[in-house]
């Protein structure tokens, strides 16, 4: 298996050893790279790519936690290490919730765990390490510029998560590593937002207390153990205080309710949505997955209602194949 494609951090943005009190190259020497191939008939494969590829930390003796969209629907995992051994992974959990993924390693990673922190304990302004895969080449020196709720138009709430400066160019799966040399949190996304006149391209994290409470679940079942949220695949957006439908999922409960691209969300069961976390709030809220959600939207001027009958997203992907 080739290596992944070379390139570096540029060396001014790069973390420097002397500057923090833990043992740098040791803490990201727990952080591998990864690469996952999904078949081409998947259900993300048109959305997320038939190929991915990212990092992961190792957190365990061969159990490594990474971002779960890189390995949604994998069918082979490979883990790049450091000094340039390819082993075989397999795609072992994945919770939509919090968009973990877990990976299991299928031979011996003879690497460091990262021990695992506190992103509670984290505060805005501190300085961090955004760690990739391949050393202080391949990470970022940043600071934690926010925490702050986020919302995802894939139907995703993150109480508060963690927004970092400047932005790792290659975040997915990405280390966020604490001043104690702890980890705290996974790199999920890059987003942009306008400070002071000019546009700062942040990385949106995954918080790690979200995970102690459903690591022993992931490990167990795949995914956490309780009823699964409804899902409608609605691919939504908000502009100016309205919901509206940016795309919608082929087959999935939008779809076969017959929702367009540009309807607005304008209530859920009779109550007026105008953000997006809001609208994901209250449809959960209504029960578990196949629970029927009823919609009043605005189409081409006419407002009207629409039952969506949810489903368990989970059901419309590939599962990993087993070993």
């Amino acid at each position: 298996m080739a290596a992944l494609t070379e390139w570096k951090v540029p060396l001014s943005a790069q973390p420097r050893a002397e500057d923090y009190s833990y043992d740098l190259e040791r803490a990201l020497s727990s952080v591998v790279g990864l690469h996952s191939i999904i078949p081409p008939d998947g259900f993300t494969a048109e959305t997320l790519g038939a190929e991915r590829a990212g990092n992961g930390v190792l957190i365990d003796d061969g159990l490594v936690l990474t971002i779960g969209y890189l390995i949604t629907e994998a069918a082979t995992v490979w883990l790049h290490l450091g000094d340039g051994r390819v082993v075989e992974g397999h795609a072992l959990a994945l919770d939509q919730e919090t968009g973990f993924g877990l990976v299991q390693a299928l031979g011996p990673i003879d690497l460091p765990m990262l021990p695992i922190g506190s992103s509670r304990a984290a505060e805005i302004g501190e300085r961090v390490v955004i760690g990739g895969a391949g050393g202080r080449t391949r990470s970022l020196a940043g600071r934690i510029a926010a925490k702050q709720e986020f919302a995802g138009y894939w139907e995703y709430v993150l109480n508060e998560a963690i927004f970092t400066s400047p932005a790792h160019p290659n975040w997915g799966g990405t280390a966020l590593i604490s001043p104690q040399g702890e980890l705290i949190g996974i790199g999920s996304l890059q987003l942009e937002r306008a400070r002071e006149g000019k546009n700062e391209h942040l990385n949106m994290v995954v918080p790690i207390d979200l995970l102690p409470p459903i690591l022993d679940d992931l490990r167990k079942f795949g995914r956490v153990n309780k009823p699964p949220r409804p899902w409608l695949g609605l691919y939504s957006t908000e502009i100016e205080d309205k919901i509206v439908a940016g795309g919608i999922a082929p087959k999935g409960p939008a779809a076969r309710a017959e929702l367009k691209t540009g309807d607005v969300i304008l209530a859920v069961k009779g109550e007026n949505v105008s953000s997006l976390a809001a609208f994901y709030r209250k449809v959960w809220a209504l029960g578990q997955a196949g629970v029927e959600v009823p919609l009043t939207l605005y189409r081409e001027g006419v407002t009207f209602d629409v039952r969506v009958n949810s489903s368990d997203r989970q059901k419309f992907l590939k599962a990993p194949r087993m070993h």
